[in-house]
């Protein structure tokens, strides 16, 4: 494994890791010690090279698909990746379930397929926010405006809402 690829695929991981909330000491002990920080550390730094078994495993461990961890798998390389829409799970849970009912259910179904239990915040691609578009009867620039009065969406949301529609 080239030193240029072993980096890359560290920032993958890395990313993934912070994306996730955990320290390293936090995967450690999530693992319950099967992840130990000064690994997981060399394979982020690229110091030390990851056997396919084990990425699948650590793949699995923070519930992404293995080719999420690959370098080279987002178009562009380099491009500035568009603005994540992530729900903030404790501002919903305080959203009357008249209102947030079916958003509330959705989130949680993607949560238990994911096996992603952090319970602070959801990251929810754009293919979700057109069908709960269509759970709430709205377009999905008008849900992202709800959801955003509500406060469980960040402002930046609208940017990446956008930027898709023009597509």
């Amino acid at each position: 494994m080239s030193s240029e690829y072993a980096k890359q695929l560290g920032a993958k991981l890395r990313a993934i890791r912070t994306q996730q909330g955990l320290s390293l000491h936090g995967v450690e002990e999530k693992s319950q010690g099967r992840w130990k920080a000064v690994v997981v550390g060399s394979y982020e730094r690229g110091d030390r090279a990851v056997t396919v078994q084990r990425l699948a495993e650590l793949a699995d461990f923070y519930g992404v698909p293995v080719q999420e961890l690959l370098p080279g798998t987002t178009p562009g390389g380099a491009a500035e990746p568009p603005p994540k829409l992530v729900l903030d799970l404790g501002r919903l849970a305080t959203v009357p379930a008249e209102k947030a009912g079916p958003l509330q259910r959705y989130a949680a179904t993607i949560q238990s397929q994911r096996g992603d239990y952090n319970g602070k915040v959801l990251s929810i691609r754009q293919d979700d926010l057109r069908t709960l578009a269509v759970i709430y009867d709205q377009s999905p620039s008008v849900l992202t405006e709800q959801l955003i009065s509500w406060g469980v969406l960040d402002a930046d949301a609208r940017r990446a809402v956008a930027s898709h529609e023009e597509l």
